[in-house]
């Protein structure tokens, strides 16, 4: 039987609404948003996907501990650990069942899959007619070779699941590439774009419901920038182009909140890299007056108020 259009109303405490924080690590960027969050009234609780269950012989057929009397009000997914396919799929199913019941969720599973599907990211910025480095993804081997070989300018090498700058490689031959088990059987090559200008640089710039947060400069004498790879956070103003461009890539991928990575090329042309749809955001707010984990808050905040209006 469908649920009643009780259990699919928006729900909200008597004492403010309650926020779920999906993270494996309850690390900085979870304190700091449950700390933004009490500022607004909202009580929010850290959760760990592999902690919920689906158990169709309870009423409520999703259980999350922590939220045993109910359902939060909403959910903002901060991080998700890795898994077996399985696993992965249960918790991501989890977060659709969210969506099916009617509960907000930041960023919702669709996103979540897009993004981090470095190949899917690549499509949809293509067809949505964004500039992004060709991009090539295959299973095997001899396919990835005929690629590296038509190509006059070395490929980046990522591997399809990955983040912080992690197993990145620079391929200028066929012979460089890895046997299939090294990659997961899955070749995702992305035509390098990175120039050298006393070292290397690139973009990070903060989405949050259709408007830029912040944007910070990466800089590093190695071409992989990214902070956890020793990369160093530069404050940066996102002009205009860069501004639209990022929004436009979030869009592109379903994301309320999104790291949009961007490069200017030889020609001096910004390029989207990627669209994290989990980013951490500690390297940023190290360069910016803008309290991230607030204005995140607040943004969310707002769309549960405009959701009770009826008006969302």
């Amino acid at each position: 039987m469908p649920h009643s259009p009780e259990w699919l109303a928006p729900r909200a405490s008597p004492s403010g609404p309650t926020i779920a924080i999906v993270t494996d690590s309850n690390d900085w960027h979870t304190r700091a948003l449950c700390k933004a969050f009490a500022t607004l009234g909202a009580q929010a609780r850290p959760l760990k996907l592999a902690a919920c269950r689906f158990d169709t012989t309870s009423p409520k057929t999703l259980i999350m501990p922590g939220f045993d009397t109910g359902l939060p009000d909403a959910v903002l997914v901060r991080d998700m650990a890795g898994g077996s396919f399985e696993a992965v799929t249960l918790r991501l199913g989890v977060l659709h069942a969210l969506q099916e019941i009617g509960i907000p969720v930041w960023n919702n599973a669709r996103a979540i899959e897009r993004c981090v599907d470095k190949s899917m990211t690549s499509f949809l910025l293509e067809r949505a007619g964004l500039p992004t480095p060709a991009t090539w993804a295959v299973e095997s081997r001899e396919a990835a070779a005929e690629i590296v070989q038509q190509e006059t300018s070395p490929l980046v090498l990522k591997p399809l699941f990955g983040s912080q700058g992690r197993r990145l490689r620079l391929i200028y031959s066929a012979k460089e590439l890895p046997p299939p088990t090294e990659v997961s059987g899955v070749y995702y090559l992305q035509r390098f774009v990175g120039v050298e200008r006393n070292g290397f640089h690139d973009f990070r710039v903060f989405v949050s419901q259709g408007r830029v947060l912040a944007a910070m400069m990466r800089h590093s004498a190695h071409w992989v920038t990214n902070v956890k790879r020793g990369g160093k956070p530069v404050a940066a103003v996102a002009d205009g182009i860069m501004r639209e461009l990022a929004i436009a890539a979030a869009a592109a991928v379903g994301a309320n909140f999104a790291g949009v990575d961007i490069v200017y090329d030889r020609d001096e042309r910004p390029t989207v890299l990627e669209v994290n749809s989990m980013p951490a955001w500690s390297g940023l707010q190290r360069t910016t007056p803008i309290n991230i984990a607030e204005a995140l808050a607040s943004d969310l905040i707002s769309g549960l108020a405009l959701r009770a209006q009826g008006n969302v």
